[in-house]
């Protein structure tokens, strides 16, 4: 189980359940899975998904955070996925998407309640 002071994030408390939370931490961060992180907003899903990405096999990868509330609906599979050039109007070159350019790292991705 991971300690409060083995990680270098932001995540603070000694309650019972941030105890709990740091254990899963640790757990995951030792396993090749992917996880799902829920819960409202500012209670710290991103501080546990970069404190699992930095206690894991990864974490000489890239982390990226993406906030797909702040790209535009129409926008967002390009921006995850990439495009070449001429797949849509305005798409005068070759973009990677987030995907791509996270390749072996890790995305942290968020989407707030409309």
């Amino acid at each position: 189980m991971l300690q409060p002071e083995d990680l270098e994030s932001k995540i603070v408390g000694q309650s019972e359940p941030m105890r709990q939370v740091f254990k899963l931490i640790g757990q995951f961060a030792g396993t090749d899975t992917t996880v799902l992180i829920t819960g409202e907003s500012g209670t710290g899903k991103e501080l546990v998904a970069r404190a699992i990405h930095e206690h894991s096999e990864r974490h000489d990868k890239p982390f990226l955070a993406v906030n797909c509330a702040a790209i535009p609906e129409q926008l967002l599979e390009s921006e995850l996925f990439g495009h070449e050039r001429g797949a849509f109007t305005g798409a005068v070159n070759q973009r990677i998407g987030k995907f791509e350019h996270c390749s072996g790292g890790v995305i942290s991705s968020m989407r707030l309640a409309t």
